[in-house]
């Protein structure tokens, strides 16, 4: 410590050392120190000193702080304090004042020369790597600034070297897990450094799950309303995706795309925007076109373009697009996405033909953006990416060409004039006193004829009122009038590329356009004058026109046949003349700016001067228009005549073509209905199988309900014979109450007998006492008496013992009696409680009937329905039978038809020879003969354009 005070300014009597010195003692200290504390606070004062004497510290102290990185690892501040001073020494980002004593270049030497040194032993970045995985925050951090320094002073030595390092990309993905912000941050910066231009650590670094740490920053910060972490998430998005068809597939494939789409949220209120909001949105943009881009794989960008559109990330751009107080550059951007996304996307085109903007009364988005393009009072930028938009929209969209051409039509011109049509805003473009206005325009409708003989055809219908009392004139003459009266060249090189568009492959439009007596004159003359350099672009495109003139001519038109064309040429212009004029359009340098890509990108409206897709059409006709002009007559006409010879191959070719094409479809509809009917059939048989298990169904419940209705039977009859038993003892009831009556009268009867018997047997008593009285009577008198008395005796005795006899009956009666009563008051009983019985019994039998009769019906309903199925059933087979009779013939059609072809081919083979002889024919007399491949292609142009001839018509 007394060292250092010495060295870093204590009082001292002698003079102060230089900082050369002091940075060498302290280099010495690190060196040669044993204590720990001593050596960290050497470090320490390196790193104080690294920013003022940076070369001086770079120089002496960089092996030192490498060694303390090697040998101090376990104490962490140490670790800090070398990483700090290696960064300073290392890093461009120097203060103020020192960038105004120092140039720009000597800085980036400077730093450029100590990452050489530092990467020089490869060891150093490993080492690097390995601190940068601790987790100590004053180490991981100054360790994670250094190694991004040293990516962006020697970005491609440092990624291979990280490349070949074991789990060196996978190291630096951990960064984006980390919980401090501030370490978060900086790794997404230095993967921004690490994956530039280097395709294979950005595919590693996506198979890492970048893509999904990235996207869940972006949310957690808040989408575009987010700070500059958004910004730095989305530029290391781009680094992954752009120009890397492996990351963009599985970015897809992920289904990434629909975590974009919440991005494009806006509000009504659209005002006050930050300037972060804007650059994040700007770049959001910029992400989506990355994916879309035409650059990109064909296959590619459709996929994207259709995950797009499904997700709803293209409806969400549509309504920023219609939305007000959107910032103009974030519109302009808006634009350019929406042209990207829907171009060559039939689906996405057709929505877009359905988006109306919010107004009163809606109008298409196409007219509104139409009207901001024709508006010389626009931005420039705005109203170049509205004619991208459209020439998107158009492009391989041949319904979207028909309905803008169709707006241009007499039949269908709206006659109120309410609403302002596509086809009206080009008109009025096309002739506007501006001149950008003019060649949008121009360019604009040359899309919509693009590639479509059919709309070339009908555009010549197209009828223009120039002024009160005046006939109207057609669009074609109109376009060559004004070409005619020397307007701007901008507007003059709009209208002749709209010409030579709308004339090439189209001999109709040739013949109309040369009817008008003062159109070959005008070319020829425009040819043949010297004119200043801004003037030979315009000559070049009147040659091209006039060289599309010659070549799409079918010579119907006398004074204008090709030979006479070439003649006028060669007496007016000369040939090498008029090839070097010609040459002047593919030799100017806005040519080749125009060539590069698709959208029309220009510094300023004086550039703008040609359109992408013209300058194919020039690449395609420069050749050809060359080798027309030096053809003679007798060439023309045997290349007619060779051209007629192969126009009928290729109709036999395209007859045969197309019958094979209707066999081929009438076998598929064959097939379809096959397919079809085994369908239904397979269908019914299923259906017949559920029926006939309902049915089983049905009848095994039927016979449960019939067995338990045999069950119910038999209670029903066991009750009514406990019914016919208390019947059967009612009636015996009844005669037991009959007889018991009888033998009551019967007592009565004996009783009274009885009463008469004592009555006399008192009587007989009073007259033996009376008798007793006269026994001295008569001896006579006494005897009879006596036999008298003793027969009633007798006759008592008999009727006492008859009297016993009876009660003894009596009583047993009566016993009986009480049994019967006591019997018959329980029957009473069992006959109440049968009456419930019986009613609950009948209405159970009503049941019982009601659900058979419900059983039997649908027993019957069920059979009826399985004689219709079985009928269904029997009439499909009878189908299938029958089809595939049909089948069979086909079948045999199919081998017959094969014959007649394996015929034709023969015949074709034999008129290839004869078409190969006539070539090498034509060769030998000079006469240049195209290719098969060439032939063909342009005979399936011609399918394809006699299609939409017919879908038109």
């Amino acid at each position: 410590m007394n060292f250092l005070r010495g060295v870093m300014g204590g009082p001292s009597a002698g003079p102060q050392p230089s900082g050369a010195d002091t940075i060498q003692k302290l280099c010495d200290r690190v060196a040669s120190s044993t204590l720990l504390d001593d050596r960290r606070d050497a470090v320490r004062a390196l790193k104080s000193l690294s920013k003022k004497y940076r070369l001086e510290v770079g120089i002496q102290a960089m092996e030192h702080l490498i060694h303390v990185l090697q040998t101090d690892r376990s104490d962490s501040e140490i670790i800090g304090y070398a990483l700090d001073t290696l960064y300073n020494v290392i890093s461009n980002d120097l203060e103020e004042e020192e960038q105004e004593e120092n140039s720009a270049k000597q800085v980036d030497d400077l730093g450029s020369q100590f990452t050489e040194i530092f990467i020089k032993q490869q060891e150093n970045v490993t080492l690097l790597l390995t601190l940068v995985e601790e987790f100590d925050f004053h180490v991981r951090w100054p360790g994670v600034k250094l190694l991004t320094s040293l990516l962006k002073q020697q970005g491609p030595q440092v990624q291979q070297i990280i490349l070949v390092s074991p789990m060196g990309v996978s190291r630096l993905m951990d960064l984006l897990a980390d919980s401090r912000e501030v370490i978060r941050n900086d790794g997404v910066l230095l993967l921004q450094q690490l994956t530039k231009s280097n395709a294979a650590i950005q595919k590693i670094v996506a198979f890492e799950n970048a893509f999904e740490r990235l996207l869940d920053i972006i949310t957690e910060e808040g989408n575009s309303d987010g700070g500059i972490v958004v910004e730095d998430c989305l530029l290391l998005l781009q680094n992954l995706l752009k120009n890397n068809n492996s990351n963009q597939n599985f970015f897809k494939e992920g289904s990434y795309i629909q975590r974009m789409k919440p991005w494009f949220e806006v509000g009504d209120d659209n005002c006050g925007w930050s300037a972060q909001k804007v650059t994040n949105l700007h770049l959001m943009l910029q992400l989506v076109r990355v994916l879309v881009s035409p650059t990109n794989p064909p296959g590619a960008t459709s996929s994207c373009q259709k995950a797009m559109f499904h997700c709803g990330l293209l409806q969400q751009l549509c309504t920023i697009l219609m939305a007000t107080g959107v910032p103009a550059d974030i519109l302009t951007e808006t634009i350019n996405t929406v042209s990207e996304v829907i171009r060559g996307c039939q689906t996405n085109q057709d929505y877009f033909a359905s988006v109306n903007a919010p107004s009163n009364p809606p109008r298409p988005a196409i007219v509104v953006l139409l009207m901001s393009m024709v508006n010389e009072r626009q931005p420039f930028v705005l109203r170049c990416a509205v004619l991208y938009c459209f020439q998107c929209f158009l492009y391989k969209n041949q319904k979207g060409q028909g309905e803008i051409v169709s707006t241009l039509l007499p039949s269908t011109i709206d006659a109120t004039g309410n609403s302002v049509s596509a086809g009206q805003l080009l008109c009025g473009g096309l002739f506007s006193t501006d001149s950008l206005s003019n060649w949008c325009a121009a360019v604009a409708l040359a899309h919509a004829l693009q590639e479509n003989a059919t709309l070339k055809e009908q555009l010549l219908r197209v009828q223009l009122a120039t002024s009160i009392g005046n006939p109207p004139v057609s669009l074609l003459q109109q376009c060559t009038n004004i070409l005619s009266q020397g307007s701007k060249v901008q507007t003059r090189v709009g209208l002749l590329m709209l010409l030579c568009t709308w004339l090439s492959n189209c001999s109709i439009a040739v013949t109309h356009f040369l009817h008008n007596p003062a159109n070959v004159p005008f070319l020829t003359g425009q040819i043949a004058e010297n004119l200043g350099e801004e003037e030979q672009l315009v000559q070049g495109l009147c040659a091209l026109l006039l060289g599309i003139s010659i070549y799409y001519n079918d010579n119907s038109l006398e004074n204008y046949r090709k030979e006479k064309l070439k003649q006028l040429i060669e007496k007016r212009i000369g040939r090498e003349n008029f090839i070097e004029k010609l040459g002047f359009i593919s030799k100017h340098e806005l040519y080749s700016r125009a060539a590069q890509k698709p959208q029309p990108s220009f510094s300023s409206p004086d550039h703008m001067m040609f359109d992408h897709e013209f300058t194919k059409l020039v690449k395609e006709l420069e050749g050809v228009i060359s080798k027309a002009i030096y053809k003679s007559s007798e060439e023309d006409k045997k290349e007619e005549e060779v051209k007629k010879t192969l126009e009928q191959h290729d109709n036999i070719v395209t007859h045969y073509k197309k019958v094979i094409r209707e066999q081929d479809q009438e076998l598929e509809e064959l097939k379809q209905r096959i397919s079809t009917l085994t369908s239904q059939n397979e269908q019914l048989q299923a259906t017949v199988t559920q029926q006939v298990s309902q049915i089983q169904q049905h009848k095994d419940q039927y016979n449960l309900l019939k067995v338990q209705l045999g069950k119910d039977t038999q209670h029903h009859n066991s009750h009514g014979d406990t019914f016919q038993m208390n019947g059967i003892q009612t009636e015996e009831v009844s005669k037991l109450k009959e007889e018991l009556e009888e033998w009551k009268s019967k007592h009565e009867l004996l009783q009274g007998q009885l009463k008469e018997k004592d009555s006399v047997i008192e009587k007989l008593n009073s007259s033996q006492l009376e008798m007793g009285t006269t026994e001295q009577s008569s001896q006579t008198s006494k005897l009879g008496g006596l036999e008298h008395s003793n027969e009633l005796q007798k006759e008592l005795e008999m009727l006492r013992s008859q009297i016993q006899l009876q009660s003894v009956e009596i009583s047993k009666l009566q016993m009986e009696n009480q049994k019967l009563q006591v019997m018959n008051t329980a029957a009473d009983a069992m006959l109440g409680d049968s009456g419930a019985t019986a009613a609950t019994s009948s209405e159970l039998e009503g049941r019982l009937e009601q659900e058979i009769k419900e059983l039997k019906s649908q027993v019957k309903a069920l059979s009826e329905e399985k004689e219709s199925l079985k009928q269904h059933l029997d009439s499909s087979s009878s189908t299938v039978a029958i089809l595939q009779d049909e089948k069979s013939k086909l079948q045999r059609e199919v081998a017959e038809s094969k014959k007649e072809q394996d015929d034709l081919l023969v015949l074709l083979a034999d008129q290839d020879q004869k078409i190969s002889a006539l070539k090498i024919k034509l060769k030998d007399l000079g006469v240049p003969v195209e290719d098969e491949d060439d032939t063909e292609s342009g005979d399936q142009g011609d399918e394809d354009e006699d299609g939409d001839e017919e879908e038109q018509d």
